[in-house]
């Protein structure tokens, strides 16, 4: 019988991430990481926030150069220097944040850089041409000529993953690409990985939704603390048995036991109406001190613009908004703080945070004007003492509270915009979905956050996308359909099935 040679073993993976290590000042990244992923398949990647997920794939991407280790595919070594010279090779990128330019077409996005040419003109025809052919293959139902602008965070998804085939790509790295898509999307994009499978293109798929994993996955590595931790066959491991291995420990309820009992009406929302583009019509609900109340629908259903209203973000036409039976006026949302709300909202990246600024910056700026002393010089004192907090209280991994905030993992940011509103106070707290793209653990500690904050009489209002989120850690849901009202029921009387067709009752 011959022998097996090394070439052999390694003709069986298209990609392979061999001891990569990183180390940034204060923190060492990655450890002696492993990832290898098939020809055809789909290899999820798995670990808690900060579990050094991203890094390894900024390191075979180019964004981050690696200290230590290798990177082989095809069978030959790379060190890519550059993006650019990724994509160039057959490696592409389909990010969580979605970074496009929102004032151009569609089809400018997507051959950004590399514009088909007639003579020293762009082709504009052949630009249109080539990107319905992508569309068509993917069944993606888009004008090209669309400003990306005008698209809502789901199509805008899909135009990435347009992008990312557009380069014939041998390798595409999807990061939680689903957060923001309905069911019926999500359906629509693991058609478009199946077919991309069959083409032979391995997908590396990055998700804290287990259902996704143990759906369109073959195979699974999980990291911890920058290090691998195991890989397996989706079909030789359990949802618990990933946890487990994600967090080290057990863990074995979603949601933390419920322990707030909602007490008399403390916000009165009464017929509220914003036409602007046109937007939410004629809403009107209660929310009790201690309670937290669930906003469910589908993409398009003005969640968003409802919270977004109430905060002073959105101008209202008509209606009004009570607060323990006061009648306030939320006319921006500097006055919205004032009256005692906070906002946490759904981009982070786009409207959370401050990106190019240090974590210490966002812990604090929404609470800026009770740091000014009678001198006019701000108390650095205790604006060092409330940053400590939030990291400390809100368990954020950083390395300081001068470290950039932009270089945390994504739950950890959000971690720092949930503790920079709670140290205003409010009494009522608007979170648009606040553990899109944080895992199992970060979420844990998000609804023992919640419970805690509705235990001392606050007011919790939660846009989520995921069901079974809103049944296990709210008291009621209210249910959006075009704007509308659809119904409010109790989530202890109520099931995944008649909230999904209440969601549609106004289409």
């Amino acid at each position: 019988m011959a022998s097996i040679g090394i070439n052999d073993i390694r003709s069986k993976y298209l990609l392979e991430m061999l001891d990569i290590s990183k180390e940034f000042p204060g923190v060492k990244a990655l450890d002696k990481v492993n990832l290898k992923v098939r020809r055809g398949s789909v290899h999820a990647l798995m670990g808690e926030n900060g579990a050094g997920k991203s890094t390894l794939m900024k390191c075979l991407f180019g964004i981050y150069h690696k200290d230590e280790g290798k990177i082989i595919l095809e069978g030959k070594e790379v060190n890519f220097e550059s993006s650019r010279q990724a994509l160039d090779s057959g490696v592409s990128m389909v990010h969580q944040e979605l970074n496009q330019v929102q004032t151009t077409r569609i089809m400018d996005n997507i051959w950004l850089g590399r514009f088909p040419k007639r003579g020293p003109f762009i082709d504009e025809e052949k630009m249109y041409n080539d990107t319905l052919k992508i569309f068509k293959e993917l069944d993606i139902s888009l004008d090209p000529r669309k400003k990306v602008g005008d698209l809502p965070v789901s199509e805008s998804q899909m135009v990435e993953i347009s992008k990312a085939v557009s380069y014939n790509s041998k390798i595409i790295v999807m990061d939680e690409p689903t957060s923001s898509l309905t069911e019926k999307e999500v359906s629509h994009l693991f058609k478009i990985i199946r077919e991309l499978k069959s083409r032979g293109v391995g997908i590396i798929y990055i998700s804290h939704k287990m259902e996704e994993i143990s759906n369109i996955a073959d195979e699974v590595t999980v990291m911890r603390d920058g290090k691998w931790i195991a890989t397996r066959a989706i079909r030789h491991i359990t949802t618990d048995e990933i946890i487990n291995l994600m967090v080290g420990r057990d863990l074995t309820h979603r949601f933390p036991p419920k322990t707030n009992v909602p007490g008399k009406v403390m916000l009165e929302v009464n017929n509220l109406t914003a036409t602007y583009q046109p937007s939410i019509k004629d809403v009107s609900f209660q929310l009790r001190k201690g309670e937290i109340l669930g906003v469910a629908g589908l993409v398009g259903a003005k969640r968003t613009e409802l919270i977004e209203s109430i905060f002073g973000a959105r101008h209202i036409s008509s209606g009004s908004i009570y607060l323990n039976g006061e009648k306030i006026h939320n006319k921006n949302p500097h006055a919205a703080i004032k009256n005692g709300f906070a906002l946490v909202t759904e981009e982070r990246r786009a409207t959370g945070i401050f990106s190019v600024l240090d974590v210490g910056f966002n812990a604090i700026i929404a609470n800026i004007d009770k740091y000014v002393k009678r001198t006019g010089l701000l108390d650095e004192k205790q604006m060092a003492e409330d940053t400590n907090w939030v990291i400390e209280s809100m368990r954020v991994k950083t390395p300081s509270h001068k470290t950039s905030i932009n270089s945390l993992s994504g739950g950890n940011q959000q971690k720092v915009i949930v503790g920079r509103w709670l140290l205003t106070e409010p009494e009522v707290l608007l979170l648009d979905e606040p553990t899109r793209g944080i895992d199992v653990g970060a979420k844990y500690e998000i609804y023992q956050l919640m419970l805690h904050l509705a235990n001392r009489g606050k007011g919790i209002i939660m846009v989520s996308s995921e069901m079974p989120e809103l049944l296990g850690i709210a008291d009621r849901i209210l249910v959006m359909s075009n704007g509308r009202i659809a119904g409010i029921v109790d989530t202890k009387k109520i099931n995944q099935e008649e909230i999904l067709r209440l969601s549609s009752k106004y289409l």
